[in-house]
């Protein structure tokens, strides 16, 4: 995974072989707070979404998700990517040592896209279905019938039925000009 200043990215990962990651209440809540000590100083974080056997994240590169630092094997890495190692690990061996599991719990390569214009969207467009599509997975996936039911996403954030502080909503209103009574059930 390679981020460039100031854009925007879609990272994503999921369960070996499309198996669950989160096995409780408990274990959502314990991924976030990794989310937010290991990532949030290393990207803006726009929105998420922590599926039963995936998840998705909508950032934003900054200066320290660029910064580059010897890794495990001392090859250079990006701080973000290093960061996102860490929390997948560190979330796995706590799951393995509750559950009395080992292993791998997540594939191998965590997947990042960078959101661009294209000759037929404008990247704010591309911007806004990619946080409308993160949000909207626990209704696709027939988990819930509106996306502000799901309390594993920073959908109830955007609506104003929760305070978080995770995601950065007004980098999200100011690359789209989108407001936050859009938002609103």
């Amino acid at each position: 995974m390679h981020l460039n200043l100031h854009e925007f990215y879609h990272v994503y990962n999921r369960g070996n072989n499309q198996q669950p990651i989160f096995f409780s209440t408990a274990n959502y809540l314990f991924f976030l707070k990794k989310i937010h000590d290991q990532l949030l100083p290393a990207a803006d974080i726009l929105c998420y979404c922590l599926m039963p056997n995936h998840f998705h994240l909508l950032i934003r590169a900054n200066e320290n998700s660029i910064t580059e630092r010897k890794s495990f094997g001392g090859k250079p890495m990006q701080e973000f990517a290093y960061r996102t190692g860490i929390l997948l690990s560190s979330y796995t061996q706590a799951v393995n040592k509750a559950s009395g599991r080992c292993g791998s719990l997540f594939q191998q390569k965590t997947k990042c896209e960078e959101i661009t214009a294209s000759p037929n969207r404008t990247r704010s467009s591309y911007l806004e279905d990619c946080l409308d599509y993160i949000h909207r997975n626990p209704v696709a996936a027939g988990i819930v019938k509106e996306p502000g039911e799901w309390p594993y996403s920073s959908y109830p954030d955007y609506a104003g039925l929760r305070n978080g502080t995770l995601c950065t909503k007004e980098l999200f209103y100011r690359e789209t000009g989108r407001e936050e009574r859009d938002f609103r059930l």
